[in-house]
């Protein structure tokens, strides 16, 4: 019984990041219209695959408050919390380009 207790303990927490990451690939696909897919673009576009976490996160948080003006981005960003955000950039900054 003690030994099955430690695997049990993984076998959650594997399952709550399998759940974050998820949730995480469900936000970034919404990306995926202007961003392409895996967060590269078209040309004409900005790639978000391979960006910094630090750049993804000041430009979404200059988008949600207006210190970067934007046709679409500026509306939404506003639905992203500041969490969703950091979540959003870690998940883009992994990606190859």
């Amino acid at each position: 019984m003690t030994k099955l207790l430690p695997g049990l303990c993984l076998a959650l927490l594997s399952g709550w990041a399998n759940a974050d990451d998820l949730q995480v690939r469900g936000m970034a696909s919404g990306c995926t219209a202007c961003h392409g897919a895996q967060g590269i673009a078209q040309p004409g576009m900005d790639s978000l695959a391979g960006l910094p976490k630090e750049e993804f996160t000041k430009k979404m948080m200059d988008f949600k408050s207006g210190a970067k003006p934007a046709t679409l981005m500026h509306q939404l960003s506003k639905g992203y919390s500041d969490a969703q955000i950091e979540q959003l950039a870690s998940y883009f900054s992994a990606l190859k380009k």
